[in-house]
């Protein structure tokens, strides 16, 4: 196992440098050869050495802190997560440390390393992208962490998964009983695993109507805004869906905007659907019909993953697989034209 304690000292051994001059490197301060900077930082890279900047940790006392990354921190579902994470935290004595990626591989390294170096006691990475490389360095230290979606469990790892082809079934089955044959999948980051999933999993459902629906998707960047836009190029290319299912609450609340302002009427004339259940879907006109994903939940059990001498404790190493739940709300009705009987 790699030690994540690896010392100042060890890592100048390695360069063949003083203690000064791998600091020195550490904060960029001090000229430095190039030559003698690529050595340090091929021997911090070597020796996984990580900066400890937890004074707590140097005092040779256990760290209280949690470390918790996430994807997109405007998003309200991260949010909810990182809340309840820090509830079930406070309640024992500990604090969490966030951060966020935006989505993009190299911040994640970034800021798991700066974790790392802060000495958490254990680190939570509820995040969309992955980088290989990242899992087998946590697979490495000697760190209780907890996945979401991405990844998978083992060792003092553990992972929490939606089952998001369930969940999609719900979704588009529900809106075929209500007559509905046209519809649009809108997501974004479509390349990134989970979110692919759920796209996957719309056009699987698909097939089972195959000869009847006509579909088509779109993707955008995640957020509201992002949804608004995304819906306007999709009805610029004169596809007419009578229903839209959206990768999650936050873009669907820009596509419900976006549809108004063409002047369409939800559900009269389109259906809309989100998936998370954050807390502003019940709170927008006409209330969204969406999957619940238990954020709480999700942040509870990652505290019991963590923390092993905690209440509840779930222990290191298990997958835990979360089934949404449908919520039908006022955003989704019969299909234009149909007859058909609510289900």
């Amino acid at each position: 196992m790699t030690d994540p304690t690896m010392t100042l000292l060890e890592v100048a051994k390695q360069a063949r440098v003083s203690t000064a001059t791998v600091s020195r490197v550490l904060n960029d301060t001090g000229p430095i050869k190039a030559s003698t900077r690529l050595r340090v930082l091929k021997a911090i890279e070597k020796c996984r050495y990580y900066p400890n900047s937890n004074a707590r940790a140097l005092a040779g006392r256990k760290s209280r802190t949690l470390g918790m990354v996430v994807s997109n921190l405007e998003n309200p579902f991260f949010v909810d997560i990182f809340r309840a994470l820090e509830d079930e935290s406070n309640r024992h004595g500990y604090e969490v440390a966030v951060a966020n990626t935006n989505y993009i591989p190299r911040r994640l390294v970034a800021q798991v390393h700066l974790m790392i170096e802060r000495r958490v006691a254990g680190l939570a990475v509820v995040v969309s992208e992955m980088e290989p490389s990242l899992l087998q360095e946590l697979r490495e230290l000697e760190l209780p962490v907890v996945l979401f979606d991405v990844g998978e469990a083992g060792g003092r790892i553990s992972r929490i998964k939606v089952n998001y082809q369930s969940g999609m079934r719900k979704v588009v089955t529900y809106l075929y009983s209500l007559g509905h044959r046209r519809m649009a999948f809108i997501g974004h980051h479509a390349g990134l695993q989970p979110l692919h999933e759920r796209q996957k999993a719309f056009l699987e459902t698909m097939k089972l109507y195959a000869g009847e629906v006509e579909f088509t998707t779109a993707t955008g960047r995640d957020g509201a805004e992002g949804g608004r836009q995304t819906t306007r190029s999709l009805l610029a290319t004169g596809f007419k869906p009578t229903a839209v299912v959206c990768t999650n609450d936050f873009m669907a609340i820009g596509v419900m905007k976006a549809l108004r302002e063409q002047g369409l009427k939800i559900p009269a004339d389109v259906s809309v659907t989100g998936h998370d259940n954050i807390n502003l879907s019940d709170f927008v006109a006409p209330a969204l019909t969406t999957l619940d994903v238990p954020r709480e939940r999700i942040g509870r059990l990652a505290f019991r993953t963590l923390v092993p001498e905690s209440a509840e404790s779930v222990g290191p190493g298990n997958e835990l697989l979360i089934e949404p739940q449908l919520l039908v709300r006022d955003s989704t009705g019969l299909a234009p034209g149909s007859v058909l009987a609510m289900p």
